[in-house]
């Protein structure tokens, strides 16, 4: 096992299993999160979202290692990435749960062969107004230097959370 990222909250080991890569994500002893992202895998995992969980334990949780690129890294506009997110965003907003880092997901979206998997869910909560897909627009026009028209529509969608608006977004990029 080899320690792989070290966070404010936790710390994250690589080990392999079969063959298959595997991250095990423990609390530093400090801050006790693993149960709530646990919670939260097992309701995002179900849409679709979020690496797959495998196991737990009291203070720490295992999931399929997620291969890829953060989408920092990205150079230029991608379409097809960012119309993934959005979607994943979507359901987490008619979910009612908001991630709070999608206006700045640098290291939470990863992208592998044009497949991305956001990760890192331990700061989710509830809530009747999510930001999701408003906050990730809002990276968008930052970032990737996206016309400021994008954050009208993502107005327009955050007061009314309608289909047609999210659809009118989508079709923006």
């Amino acid at each position: 096992m080899e320690l792989f990222a070290k966070g404010k909250r936790s710390f994250i080991y690589l080990f392999t299993i079969d063959g298959k890569k595997i991250a095990m994500k423990v609390d530093n002893g400090r801050v006790k999160n693993t149960k709530k992202e646990v919670n939260w895998l097992q309701k995002l995992n179900k849409k679709k979202i979020g690496p797959k969980l495998l196991f737990y334990g009291k203070d720490f949780f295992c999931y399929d290692f997620v291969e890829g690129k953060p989408i920092k890294e990205l150079k230029r506009k991608n379409k097809k990435v960012f119309v993934q997110v959005l979607k994943q965003c979507r359901v987490m907003d008619k979910m009612k749960v908001n991630k709070l880092e999608m206006h700045k997901p640098l290291k939470h979206v990863i992208i592998n062969k044009g497949k991305v998997t956001m990760i890192d869910f331990e700061r989710c909560y509830e809530t009747d107004k999510p930001k999701n897909v408003s906050q990730f627009c809002s990276f968008l026009v930052k970032y990737f230097k996206y016309d400021k028209e994008l954050l009208k529509l993502a107005k327009k969608y955050k007061d009314s959370y309608k289909e047609a608006d999210f659809k009118k977004i989508i079709n923006f990029l």
